[in-house]
């Protein structure tokens, strides 16, 4: 049984494949770039590890777009943008301005603790490829 409080070898692990993408992967996609990697963990083991990683602040858990939950290993403050197209998933590292967050808690009465914005639009590669078809 996985000790509570530590970086296990399968955590670590995990943590490294998560850290190493930049397309924000999903559970299945962290298991099978895990099996290209020779290391091959149970199911329960890697959604545990993402669970633990995540409460422990190592990841962000993202809810974009569809069923599946993402893994982000980036945890400076950013937003992401969704293509609508192919689901493509990257950063955007604008701030979101002041004056927006003061009518945002004017409007509501929220204490603002933090944010998190998420674009949809279509991505340069869709777009390309539209144009090409035309």
């Amino acid at each position: 049984m996985a000790r509570k409080g530590q970086l296990t070898t399968p955590r670590k692990t995990i943590l490294e494949v998560i850290a190493a993408s930049h397309n924000h992967p999903t559970a299945a996609e962290i298991m099978e770039r895990l099996k290209e990697q020779g290391a091959h963990f149970a199911y329960a083991t890697v959604y545990n590890s993402l669970r633990y990683l995540t409460e422990e602040g190592l990841i962000r858990e993202l809810k974009l777009e569809g069923d599946s939950s993402r893994y982000d290993g980036c945890l400076d403050v950013h937003h992401h943008i969704v293509c609508t197209e192919c689901g493509r998933v990257d950063e955007v590292f604008a701030k979101v301005p002041d004056k927006w967050l003061e009518q945002v808690t004017s409007e509501t009465g929220y204490r603002i603790d933090q944010e998190q914005v998420l674009f949809k639009g279509v991505c340069p590669q869709c777009r390309n490829s539209k144009a090409q078809e035309h």
